[in-house]
């Protein structure tokens, strides 16, 4: 018994190597008690992701450690709140008129109730600059200006079936039909300043013709809205595609943007030019000639 008291006390042993062997345990400690914290964090590294990657909103799991609820985190929320003001989570969010689709699952509110907080928003908007709203000449601006903003931006409330009302005719044609000059007004979506021009569109009908006037219609639709002119140009085209599904269209703009003139480099005399060829506009050599030799004639 003193023997064995003695080498667990490190004293002596039968071979001598006690305390040795004590210090050598005291060493490995350390390592030991690492090892182990390793160990229990194990666990927690693998309720991070679900099969190592983030859900579809791009939260993981390890939101719950944060206090978060599972459930709320799956589904875009945070802290505890329904996600049903999530943009993310609203049906048919990435087809609203705002977003420039032909097929709208859904509209914003009417025009006329956009108004108030429009003319609110321009009232700021003026205290900003440093004028008085409440002065004579300008005590009607911020509604004056948030009506022609609603005009100048009418294109969200259109849509090309509104704006077509039936007027495709079968026609026993396939020559080149070319509407050119047509005038267009938009606005810049970068600096909300104006942008203006001509459109010319020509399209090879397959036994269905469009009213022409349609043509300088489905212009409006797109072009009342903000706008850059590379995107209004292939709208113009893939609307006329669309409509009356001809062998081939193509659409070019000419544009003079207030952005360059007013402001910025302002150079006055720059025009911007733009063009897309569908169908055999692009693959035929001759019949996309003979459409820009149509459209440069005077």
């Amino acid at each position: 018994m003193k023997q064995l008291c003695e080498v667990q006390n490190g004293h002596v042993s039968n071979n001598g190597h006690a305390a040795a062997t004590t210090e050598q345990q005291q060493s490995q400690l350390p390592q030991q008690v690492q090892l182990q914290n390793q160990q229990l964090q194990q666990p927690q590294k693998q309720l991070l992701p679900l099969n190592g990657s983030p859900n579809k909103n791009g939260l993981h799991l390890s939101l719950i450690n944060n206090g978060m609820n599972g459930l709320n985190g799956l589904n875009g929320a945070s802290n505890g709140t329904d996600c049903s003001n999530c943009k993310q989570c609203k049906n048919g969010h990435e087809n609203c008129t705002f977003h420039h689709d032909l097929e709208l699952d859904h509209k914003p509110p009417t025009r006329e109730a956009l108004l108030p907080d429009m003319a609110r928003s321009y009232r700021l908007l003026l205290g900003g600059l440093g004028e008085n709203p409440d002065r004579q000449g300008l005590l009607k601006t911020p509604e004056r200006a948030a009506k022609a903003m609603l005009f100048f931006t009418k294109g969200y409330d259109q849509s090309l079936e509104d704006v077509l009302n039936g007027a495709v005719f079968d026609e026993d044609h396939d020559e080149m039909v070319v509407v050119k000059d047509i005038e267009m007004f938009s606005m810049c979506e970068h600096h909300l300043v104006p942008f203006y021009g001509k459109v010319s569109i020509g399209y090879l009908p397959c036994n269905k013709i469009l009213g022409l006037s349609k043509l300088a219609r489905i212009v409006e639709i797109f072009s009342r809205r903000l706008q850059v002119q590379e995107r209004l140009t292939k709208q113009i085209a893939v609307a006329v595609t669309q409509a009356v599904q001809p062998a081939g269209v193509a659409v070019v703009v000419e544009g003079v943007h207030m952005c360059m003139v007013m402001r910025g480099v302002q150079k006055i005399n720059s025009k911007t030019v733009t063009s897309t060829m569908l169908g055999v506009f692009r693959d035929d050599p001759k019949t996309r000639e003979e459409f820009l030799n149509l459209v440069n004639s005077k």
